[in-house]
C-alpha cells in the first residue's frame, strides 16, 4: 500500500527515467529493453548485473519496473558522483518512507 502512495508522487517523465537509468549505470549495471515474456515485466540477471525491461512499456511501466528493482537489490554508492549519490538517496527515501509524502 506505501508502495503504491509513493509511485502516485512520482513524476512519470524521461527526466525520471533518465535518472533511474543513470543510478543503475553507475552501480555497473546493464539497462536493456528487449521483448520478454516476463511474469513481473523485468528479469534481473544477478550475477551479470543486468536488467532486462519489456521494451513494450511506456515510461510508466519502465519506471515502476526500476523502482521494484531498486527497493529489491542492494546497490553499492561508492563509485557513484554527488549528483547521482543525491538521486539515489532521493528515490530511496520515496520507497522507504512512502507515508512522508501523503499529505
Amino acid at each position: 500500500m506505501l508502495l503504491e502512495i509513493a509511485r502516485m508522487k512520482i513524476k512519470y517523465t524521461k527526466t525520471t527515467l533518465s535518472h533511474l537509468e543513470r543510478i543503475f549505470k553507475e552501480a555497473e549495471y546493464k539497462v536493456r529493453y528487449e521483448k520478454g515474456q516476463f511474469k513481473s515485466g523485468y528479469c534481473l540477471i544477478y550475477q551479470k548485473k543486468i536488467i532486462v525491461i519489456n521494451k513494450f512499456f511506456d515510461n510508466k511501466g519502465r519506471i515502476e519496473s526500476l523502482l521494484d528493482i531498486l527497493a529489491e537489490v542492494k546497490l553499492s554508492t561508492e563509485g557513484f558522483d554527488e549528483e547521482t549519490n543525491g538521486l539515489y538517496n532521493h528515490y530511496m527515501n520515496i520507497i522507504r518512507y512512502p507515508e512522508k509524502l501523503v499529505a
